[in-house]
């Protein structure tokens, strides 16, 4: 009989506003069982630090010159997962955490992503064995470093039986695909990153007002799109440096070019934008097979942009949240970090050259366990 493990996936995203939990248990390999999910929202301080220094990094130089900033964050960031997982051990027992931290830069053609989570530290304040580093073999074997999750979009797929093909869309901070495909015998998928997601709607919603980010796309809803900084931020896209990379970064999209605009023509703006960017991405993408969409992710809620999505797409794709299907689209990323943790333990790969470009299937993470 094929072990399996209790695993708990810690993953903050992108909007930096607190961490998603989800404690599965798994072989690591066929099958997952979800035990509990839970949010933990970061406290004011830690959330604004985060977003402080996201917009004062944009080079790796500038992560020596903010050193001193970013460890003090980590130590933070690192304190309070040690929190959260003392409590849900209590509920629990764990056998493997997999703490994927809070990215701060992604940059492929420098070959960094770091992440802040000091590892070293969170296992010696809650003794369990931990997984973190999640992207460095990958890159070290050639890879972008993301996405991490298709391995566990698949096993979604199989373990509940989704009709094939199927595409998996991931609308975070920044919005990604997995397809996943039917061949004789056995599942394969291919993934990548389309662009933004929520980043620009929220750090526009942020600077211009006191929210987080555009509820349900209702600034959006009352607001009219600027055609003309619409056209010129679709040429900015279509034109960028780094077209040829697989994935991006929050930093690789600022909200400058929609200066002048009022909150709410903003929002507009830039929902129209990011839906144009994921709407042409899935008909470029996905073939006439391929005719079911599942959204998951902070971006599934925000109706307006869903909306612009269908009708760009039209006709062509049944577009749906995985929530109608009885899986929360919260918590698939921390499931998948508690998947990928115990995957890694077992020394199976959890990036493949058809995800991130990798020279071939490469396990991933650090690892530190009780002895």
């Amino acid at each position: 009989m094929t072990k399996e493990y209790t695993s708990l996936g810690l993953m903050s995203g992108t909007s930096g506003d607190g961490v998603d939990a989800s404690i599965i248990q798994s072989d690591g390999n066929t099958k997952y069982q979800v035990i509990q999910d839970k949010y933990f929202e970061y406290d004011k301080n830690i959330y604004q630090n985060i977003h402080n220094l996201k917009e004062k990094i944009n080079s790796s130089k500038d992560l020596k010159k903010f050193n001193k900033e970013l460890s003090d964050l980590e130590n933070q960031i690192t304190l309070f997962h040690a929190k959260i997982t003392d409590q849900l051990c209590k509920v629990k027992k764990i056998d493997i955490i997999g703490f994927h931290g809070q990215t701060i830069y992604h940059n492929v053609e420098e070959k960094i992503s770091k992440q802040l989570g000091n590892g070293r530290l969170l296992f010696q304040l809650i003794k369990k064995n931990i997984v973190f580093n999640f992207r460095q073999n990958d890159i070290r074997n050639g890879g972008e470093g993301a996405p991490l999750t298709p391995i566990f979009h698949q096993l979604l797929a199989l373990q509940n039986k989704f009709e094939l093909p199927v595409c998996i869309l991931n609308i975070g901070g920044i919005s990604n695909i997995t397809v996943i495909n039917e061949s004789i015998g056995s599942l394969n998928f291919t993934s990548k990153d389309l662009g933004p997601g929520n980043c620009l709607i929220d750090s526009w919603v942020r600077k211009n007002s006191k929210k987080n980010f555009d509820e349900n796309g209702f600034l959006a809803s009352i607001g009219k799109k600027n055609d003309i900084i619409f056209e010129q931020a679709q040429e900015l896209f279509l034109n960028r440096p780094n077209r040829t990379t697989q994935s991006f970064d929050v930093s690789d999209f600022d909200v400058s070019f929609a200066r002048g605009l009022s909150l709410e023509d903003g929002a507009a703006t830039l929902t129209d934008f990011t839906a144009k960017i994921i709407g042409t991405s899935l008909l470029k993408n996905l073939s006439s097979t391929n005719k079911k969409v599942l959204i998951c992710g902070g971006g599934r809620k925000n109706k307006i942009l869903i909306k612009k999505i269908k009708d760009i797409t039209l006709k062509n794709f049944i577009i749906q949240n995985i929530d109608d299907l009885g899986i929360n689209g919260d918590f698939i990323e921390s499931q998948a970090f508690a998947y990928l943790a115990i995957r890694s333990i077992l020394k199976l790969p959890i990036t493949f050259p058809n995800t991130t470009g990798c020279e071939s299937p490469s396990t991933g993470g650090e690892i530190i366990t009780l002895k």
